[in-house]
């Protein structure tokens, strides 16, 4: 199986044969398993103080005055401290030191992403997406991609590949997000761009990242969030062409 590589005018200059990986197996179910197993290991330990309800000056009133011997609040009937009464602490907190993490093991990690990758190559999973594009897929540019270092030369690049489109979706679908998650500092909500994937970055890390929803990253960090953001494989990805080399190295 082949693929055209385009120059940065959107020429195409010839054509390479693709690695492998791209006929890896539809694996939906390892893809899923992968992401949210890299959601759960970036949460952050919460919780309340230890002694949170504790410090309190509360104590029974004994028996004798036909209320039950809850520790209430001094010159007051408030009961306080302990967990079944109102205002009281909390029976069983969250813990900080509770493990929230996920593991997966080595080779169905490797197996998610190799799957992930092929999934860029389809275009029904890219378009079931919701990514607009015009021709043929994977999108290969020459290595000339990895040393564009403004963010006006990607988006000149984005008009003669055919992915301005896409581009444009992302910019126009920020929403407020539903829910408390507004009230949390993540109040907006903006659709995934294609994703940039190099052999080496000389400045197109720092070209991409100011483009609504667009990702780059090196072969080296790529993994199956990035690839199936959401969980959900068929993103939209510019590949260049050391990139491809290097991925039938590593996968195959």
């Amino acid at each position: 199986m082949e693929a055209a590589v385009f120059d940065l005018t959107g020429e195409k200059v010839r054509e390479v044969r693709l690695p492998s990986v791209f006929m890896e197996t539809y694996r939906p179910d390892l893809i899923k398993k992968a992401v949210l197993a890299a959601q759960a290991n970036r949460q952050q330990p919460y919780g309340p103080h230890r002694y949170a309800g504790m410090n309190t000056s509360a104590a029974s009133w004994g028996v004798g005055r036909g209320v039950s011997r809850v520790p209430r609040l001094t010159n007051a009937r408030r009961a306080a401290r302990v967990p079944q009464a109102v205002g009281g602490r909390r029976a069983h907190p969250p813990k900080p030191e509770a493990k929230r993490g996920e593991k997966v093991n080595r080779k169905e990690r490797r197996r998610a992403i190799a799957s992930a990758i092929a999934a860029t190559s389809s275009e029904e999973l890219v378009k079931r997406r919701g990514h607009r594009f015009r021709g043929s897929l994977p999108i290969i540019i020459v290595d000339e991609l990895e040393s564009l270092t403004k963010t006006s030369d990607l988006l000149d690049l984005a008009r003669k590949i055919n992915v301005i489109d896409d581009l444009m979706r992302a910019k126009n679908g920020k929403k407020v997000r539903a829910g408390k998650g507004k009230m949390r500092g993540r109040r907006y909500k903006r659709p995934k761009s294609f994703l940039i994937v190099v052999g080496e970055d000389k400045g197109i890390i720092r070209a991409g990242r100011n483009l609504p929803g667009v990702d780059a990253v090196t072969l080296q960090h790529l993994n199956a969030e990035l690839l199936a953001p959401g969980a959900v494989p068929g993103r939209l990805v510019l590949w260049s062409e050391s990139a491809i080399t290097r991925l039938g190295e590593v996968y195959g």
